[in-house]
């Protein structure tokens, strides 16, 4: 006998579970069903949560080794134990989470039989047929692989394997130069490993402003790393005795320990059947869907990183409340309203609003102000130096249009410049306040007193980048 509910969930990512506790909360009946042992999904074991607890372990290894002026040999298990134990708590409070908002979990392979039953093959064979009201398609992503490199997941990984290592690497090339490959790249240089990024593009974070990707570029290669930008990697394999050979398309020849394969994730929907429903999926592999997540079948929804960018465990949450609360008829927020950017490499980076460049298409030549942390008491007591935050103003320098961090606390403080868009305030607003002292946040401050003629601040634009209005 086939299971009845009113919301099917299928995938239990940050998507997933805020779709069914939103429904749980209104009195729905939910089952979401997850094909792994865990519920959480890739985010909380195999990308945001591992990658960023290891992250932490690597800053604070290179905040020793800075601050202390001390060596220190690094053991890799250690800090993946570290990572684990992360892992399984932050399992343990999804788990008690939905069991309060009373969902129910079945595990097993999800695939649909028509837009409103789903067969679900459960570990063992056996079979249960689930009849539902709603279906959302929260099936997450998997890494990319591209066609000339074979993954064998120990010499050659991928994004999801890299966790996998027992032992840290001397030496390590990363294909790509995306968010994940330019935080795992800059993650084990702290680690102590001798890492080069090759990518296509002449620089990696390409969607950045150029400033934020020219500064990131060139603390990544002080600190020791090296950024091999328009090349594509032509071949690359273990050769059985000292680790991976790569071949170049200009000819050169690279060797590593390890290569980590980053070119970015794909919408996962192997097995899922979408072809029984009304669902249409783009040539890209990405699930259609309007401004409320509906699919083209109207009993059918998907959220996260199934439809696209943009990709964040962030926006997937809300995209999963915005969706229920629509398939409820519930009032909701407006989708993508001013989300925030944030890359969790050292260091990180955040931006929210417009860039230099698209705010000159827009507005005409804009204002910039900057305050560089080396100039706020903050980041000399913390080792902050390097890092940077540019606010942009349109040519009146008046309207705030988007702000842009680089270095440690990033991606806290741009939630300073997100508030300030969403409520339409001025660059006025960061000049009449005041400011907790020694903090970062000194520096919206200081780059809006710029912006207004009343401060200077010691900023040389990248001379190999040519800026809008420069």
């Amino acid at each position: 006998m086939a299971l009845q509910c009113d919301f099917l969930v299928i995938g239990s990512g940050p998507a997933g579970q805020k779709a069914a506790i939103q429904g749980a909360k209104q009195g729905r009946s939910v089952i979401l069903i997850e094909r792994e042992p865990e519920v959480g999904g890739m985010c909380v074991h195999k990308g945001t949560i591992p990658s960023k607890a290891l992250r932490e372990a690597a800053l604070r290894l290179q905040n020793a080794r800075q601050l202390l002026w001390a060596s220190q040999q690094v053991e890799l298990q250690p800090l993946m134990a570290r990572v684990d134990v992360v892992i399984t708590r932050h399992n343990l409070y999804i788990r008690e989470q939905l069991a309060r908002n009373h969902i129910r979990c079945l595990r097993g392979n999800a695939r649909f039989v028509s837009s409103r039953q789903v067969e679900v093959t459960q570990p063992g064979g056996q079979i249960q047929h689930i009849k539902a009201g709603v279906v959302f398609i929260a099936t997450g992503s998997v890494p990319r692989r591209p066609d000339q490199i074979e993954i064998d997941h120990e010499h050659v990984v991928d994004s999801d394997s890299i966790l996998a290592m027992n032992y840290l690497p001397a030496s390590m090339v990363v294909m790509g130069g995306g968010v994940i490959a330019s935080e795992y790249a800059s993650v084990f240089l702290a680690l102590g490993c001798n890492v080069t990024m090759v990518d296509r593009f002449e620089r990696p974070l390409g969607f950045l402003d150029e400033e934020m990707a020219a500064r990131f570029v060139l603390t990544f290669e002080q600190a020791g790393g090296q950024f091999i930008g328009s090349t594509q990697i032509k071949s690359a394999a273990y050769n059985g005795i000292a680790g991976v050979e790569i071949e170049l398309d200009d000819g050169r020849c690279l060797m590593a320990e390890k290569m980590l394969v980053a070119q970015g994730r794909v919408s996962n929907l192997k097995g899922l059947n979408v072809d029984a429903t009304e669902v249409s999926v783009s040539g890209m592999g990405l699930i259609n869907v309007d401004s409320d997540f509906l699919t083209t079948d109207p009993h059918i929804y998907a959220i996260g990183d199934v439809i696209g960018p943009p990709s964040l465990a962030s926006a997937a949450m809300e995209q999963g409340r915005w969706a229920a609360s629509h398939a409820l008829g519930l009032p909701c927020a407006a989708a993508q309203v001013c989300v925030p950017t944030g890359i969790y490499a050292i260091p990180e980076v955040s931006c929210v609003g417009l860039t230099e460049r698209e705010a000159t298409k827009q507005f005409g030549v804009p204002i910039v102000g900057y305050a560089e942390f080396k100039e706020i008491a903050r980041g000399l007591i913390s080792g902050t130096e390097q890092g940077m935050l540019k606010m942009i103003a349109d040519p009146q320098g008046d309207k705030l249009l988007g702000v842009h961090i680089i270095g440690e606390g990033a991606t806290e403080l741009i939630h300073l410049g997100q508030m300030a868009l969403i409520n339409n305030m001025g660059v006025e607003t960061f000049i009449d306040q005041i400011f907790n002292f020694p903090t970062l946040a000194e520096a919206y401050r200081v780059a809006a007193l710029q912006i207004r003629g009343q401060c200077e601040v010691v900023h040389e634009r990248d001379a190999h980048i040519a800026m809008p209005g420069t």
